[in-house]
């Protein structure tokens, strides 16, 4: 439902006090217990009573991850199921222990998955300088790509090399699981958190820095010109269920694409995504977030193909609320197959901006109440790319403070990429809606790591 005038949240009630303006007073937040819902928590058995925050659970109605059983994480978790990590082996080590019993891990600090740096997970004779120069395009060309290239060569080293990378940053994390920062500094570098065949997972409260591929591969064969791939996203929702992301902020850090060097004329990548939700994965919130400075953001659906289509169809049920995305390039988010319910959220582009919402397979997005500040420049036509020929709504949004119809805008523009209205659902899992015009503030004031109430 859409929040009457009268009615402020705790960001809202935050900014009016800072003002010295009359407006909504601490009474009003307890009774109504606005300041819970506006975070999408439960704070307590009864108004105005604040609960720890790891073991809050997702409010009712709050986006597609509230629906059915809703998402609890590790809120019930015994005493001896409560851990307090601050190095990445006490984390794995908490993560594995108890099975799926309800348990919580509070990160304290900030906790690198690579602490020693990629030369420590080099295989011996594993030398980036010998790979270059097997692989040069003048020498090796572009017409073979490097799959049968045997154990002992460059590219066999680089895989050994990667496969120690692999093992050594992937966390899986179990069902029934909160993870949640302490204070305003906790978090990971270099991490990806794997989410997957499980249900019921709560993450909050967390800096995560992208994890940097050590080892991108060279594939001569991709485009007219190869190129390096990457891989690890820094969490992956995958044929996982009931899964509440909230209040984090998802970065490159200290390693932006932006100074990344370049390699047989080609930028050497060495990110993949922010947050992919793939392979039959349902139920999904992500709210008050913060997701910067990056290329491949958020991707919803890995694959076109039907063989993967086949468990996609009908799941990736997902939304967005209330997260601020900004410095990106693309992807937020690319959808396939899935009912994607975009709301509520800032969108702040720049000029290496490519688009927002990828339209792809099957999609079902509805984008509503959202505002964009694009820089001078970048044309709203943009917000929208279409991959496949999916309807969508898009409704009540703001540019630059304008309202805007995305849909129309976008086919004046780029008529050969014409794209239909109506989505064929309509979104009922809204706690709140904000007007589109309150949203930049709230959510620079509400959104990402270290700013959880």
């Amino acid at each position: 439902m859409t929040r009457t005038p009268n009615r402020c949240n705790w960001h809202e009630h935050a900014m009016i006090k800072a003002a010295g303006l009359a407006g909504c007073t601490a009474l009003v937040l307890a009774l109504t217990g606005t300041g819970a819902q506006a975070h999408g928590g439960q704070f307590g058995d009864h108004p105005g009573k604040h609960r720890d925050p790891a073991r809050q659970t997702l409010g009712a109605n709050d986006g597609w991850a509230s629906h059915g059983a809703g998402t609890t994480g590790g809120a019930g978790a015994a005493p001896e199921h409560v851990y307090t990590v601050s190095d990445w082996t006490g984390f794995k080590a908490a993560l594995a222990d108890g099975g799926s019993a309800p348990k919580i891990i509070k990160v304290r600090g900030t906790i690198d998955a690579v602490s020693d740096g990629c030369d420590s997970l080099a295989v011996p004779g594993y030398d980036f300088d010998a790979y270059l120069e097997k692989y040069a395009p003048e020498t090796w060309g572009l017409e073979q790509d490097l799959s049968d290239e045997p154990d002992d060569s460059p590219e066999g080293l680089r895989r050994a090399s990667a496969a120690r990378q692999n093992t050594t940053i992937k966390a899986n994390v179990p069902a029934n699981t909160t993870i949640i920062g302490i204070g305003k500094n906790a978090g990971f570098k270099g991490a990806g958190l794997q989410i997957k065949d499980v249900d019921n997972v709560i993450v909050r409260n967390l800096t995560l820095e992208s994890p940097l591929d050590c080892f991108p591969q060279w594939d001569p064969t991709d485009g007219d010109r190869g190129n390096w791939n990457s891989e690890y996203d820094t969490a992956v929702v995958y044929n996982a269920t009931h899964v509440w992301l909230d209040h984090n902020t998802f970065t490159d850090g200290e390693h932006p694409d932006s100074a990344a060097p370049t390699h047989f004329g080609m930028l050497y990548q060495q990110h993949d995504g922010e947050l992919d939700i793939v392979r039959g994965a349902d139920y999904v919130t992500a709210s008050w977030n913060v997701f910067t400075e990056h290329d491949k953001t958020i991707l919803i659906g890995n694959s076109d193909g039907e063989s993967t289509a086949v468990g996609d169809r009908g799941k990736l049920k997902a939304t967005f609320h209330h997260n601020l995305f900004s410095k990106l390039v693309e992807r937020a988010p690319r959808v396939r197959f899935g009912q994607v319910d975009v709301y509520n959220n800032h969108f702040v582009a720049d000029a290496g901006y490519g688009y927002s919402f990828g339209i792809g397979k099957e999609s079902q997005l509805v984008a509503e109440h959202n505002a964009f500040t694009l820089a001078k420049g970048v044309s709203p036509a943009k917000i929208l790319k279409r991959w496949n020929d999916s309807p969508l709504t898009a409704q009540n949004n703001l540019v630059n403070g304008k309202r805007v119809d995305l849909i129309a805008v976008h086919n004046a523009e780029i008529p050969e990429e014409t794209l239909r209205s109506g989505a064929g659902w309509t979104p009922t899992l809204r706690a709140d809606v904000d007007r589109a015009q309150a949203v930049p503030a709230l959510v620079e004031h509400g959104a990402g790591a270290g700013r959880l109430r």
